[in-house]
């Protein structure tokens, strides 16, 4: 990953400089990662309370 490229994604998830004195390389693409599944709704398959109780 280039640095404009984590810079943007830092903008896309809100985040400003001061923030990442703060937090990791590896923590905001982890918070990256979870916004971008956050937004998709396009799960195949939706766990039932069955599915947990096997679990």
């Amino acid at each position: 990953m280039t640095t404009p490229l984590f810079m943007l994604r830092c903008l896309q998830i809100g985040l400003n400089i001061r923030d990442l004195d703060l937090l990791t390389v590896g923590l905001v693409n982890d918070m990256f990662t979870e916004k971008a599944n956050d937004e998709s709704d396009d799960y195949s398959v939706r766990a039932t309370q069955e599915d947990f109780d096997n679990f």
